[in-house]
């Protein structure tokens, strides 16, 4: 018998993606043999409400480039079609209704693991996908009727460091892929 396709999804601002959430993609895919890791930039994160992202055809141009030549990464564009905030059980639930057969994960940091039973309605995501958390520190802590995998890693790269840095004049970043940097000084983003 074949065994179900296994599809991490993997979701935030990717403002800008940088080489940590390219790192952490292909350790969880090589930690779980995963067939497929599935970039999912939302619209409007419901955990940064305070800020708007960098306009969602510059980050998915973006990811596009940071991806290119990789077979197992996809680049989808489900949370930016829709308005409002990104939910991640309709997201999975969207994903899961398309691909039947396969085995669904979603990829989170230890910070984001602590935080879940705060989204919004986080037991029906966990109804649909098994959760690869990246644990800094100590191991995040099960859940009755939650699929935890715990991956010891990190990566120190940081968005928020790199948008800094270039509106400060920085023209790349070694946390930033070469043709994601040329892209931002093209376009001229984050500059103040």
């Amino acid at each position: 018998m074949k065994r179900p396709r296994t599809i991490a999804l993997f979701g935030g601002t990717f403002d800008p993606v940088h080489l940590g959430h390219i790192h952490l993609a292909e350790v969880a895919r090589n930690a779980l043999t995963l067939d497929e890791v599935r970039f999912l930039p939302c619209q409007i994160s419901p955990h940064k409400t305070g800020t708007a992202p960098t306009a969602a055809a510059e980050r998915m141009a973006m990811l596009r480039l940071a991806t290119a030549g990789l077979p197992w990464a996809v680049v989808d564009d489900f949370e930016i079609r829709h308005t409002g905030p990104s939910l991640s059980y309709q997201t999975a639930a969207a994903v899961a209704a398309s691909r039947p057969s396969a085995r669904l994960f979603w990829i989170m940091g230890s910070d984001q693991w602590a935080a879940l039973p705060r989204w919004h309605q986080p037991e029906r995501l966990a109804e649909l996908v098994e959760f690869i958390v990246f644990a800094r520190g100590n191991d995040p802590s099960p859940r009755a009727g939650y699929v935890l995998h715990v991956i010891k890693h990190q990566h120190p790269a940081s968005a928020t460091t790199i948008r800094q840095a270039i509106a400060h004049g920085a023209t790349t970043h070694p946390w930033l892929a070469a043709p994601v940097a040329e892209y931002i000084t093209a376009h001229t983003l984050y500059r103040t």
